[in-house]
């Protein structure tokens, strides 16, 4: 018997569903269709997160309780229409998808692929990345040191010029990210953050760490910077997460931290449409919000290195 299929129009382009009522998310019976439907419904606020950003893609085609696996290389049989870019990597060239529109977006979801993991950069300018990220693990400790450590970080931000906003990662903690004008290589911001996380850690060793190894957090939340690293990706904006109930990353406003009841998880692609209609996008200023970072000191000494 022929594989079951259908055809999603998504801006011009028709996209070829196979086996759209294979269930991915069994715990809420979340198909194959429904994670296209809510790919496509979302396009229009989540590709600005994605547009000139390197993918791989997190694919699941036997849904979440199989074993899934990250492909970086675009698929050889993809469509002439699917963007791709050729990065140098350790070994040689990998060719990613670059998701700039809907209907990539969507192919991708065709895929089973149910998180596009992006890039901190752009395609025009590989090195030099956009953001300036902090990843907040929680570990084995509550969200409430989470939110604490995400407002003390925004402060310590703000004490050096920078503009800070504030995501939901969809799975279990924050992500806190400076919006930045790509004057600065990889290297110089990834020293300049960890120089960021190693003060914060300072105002609270005992809730917080910059410990790698999760033998040695002892239950802290672990903040981390090695996100800021050439060909190191990142759950972007509206992304779906490998989680019982498909969970979304959300944009979060800094006042919702104060919010009982806040989850990191706390938005799903059955709900998360009711907020975007319902709310200003609080990252609406972050591309605007952009700031060069080169001659930021941090205790009094720069921790940017110069170019050479």
């Amino acid at each position: 018997m022929p594989e079951k299929s259908i055809m999603i129009q998504a801006d011009s382009q028709a996209v070829k569903l196979t086996r759209p009522d294979k269930v991915l998310f069994p715990d809420a019976g979340i198909t194959k269709a429904e994670l296209v439907d809510y790919y496509r419904r979302v396009a229009g606020w989540m590709v600005p997160h994605l547009r000139g950003r390197p993918v791989s893609m997190q694919r699941f085609p036997d849904g979440i309780e199989a074993p899934g696996f990250f492909q970086q290389a675009a698929p050889r049989f993809a469509p002439d229409w699917v963007k791709r870019v050729t990065v140098k990597k350790a070994g040689g060239e990998i060719t990613h998808v670059v998701c700039d529109n809907e209907a990539i977006l969507v192919y991708l979801a065709t895929q089973a692929c149910i998180t596009p993991h992006v890039w901190l950069s752009r395609e025009d300018k590989l090195d030099y990345p956009d953001q300036m990220m902090f990843d907040l693990d929680p570990s084995d400790a509550e969200f409430d040191a989470v939110k604490s450590a995400a407002r003390v970080l925004r402060g310590l931000l703000a004490e050096h010029g920078l503009p800070a906003f504030v995501k939901a990662t969809g799975s279990r903690g924050l992500h806190v990210v400076v919006p930045l004008k790509r004057t600065e290589t990889f290297e110089q911001v990834r020293a300049l953050a960890l120089a960021f996380a190693k003060i914060l850690v300072s105002r609270n060793p005992e809730q917080w760490t910059t410990e790698v190894r999760k033998t040695k957090r002892r239950g802290r939340v672990f903040i981390d910077t090695h996100r800021n690293s050439y060909g190191q990706t990142a759950a972007p904006a509206y992304a779906v997460r490998v989680r019982p109930g498909a969970p979304v990353a959300v944009p979060l406003e800094w006042e919702e931290l104060d919010r009982n009841g806040l989850r990191s998880d706390g938005c799903t692609i059955r709900d998360v449409f009711k907020r975007l209609e319902s709310m200003p996008d609080p990252w609406k200023d972050f591309s605007q919000s952009a700031v060069a970072v080169g001659k930021v000191e941090v205790d009094g000494a720069r921790r940017v290195p110069e170019k050479t």
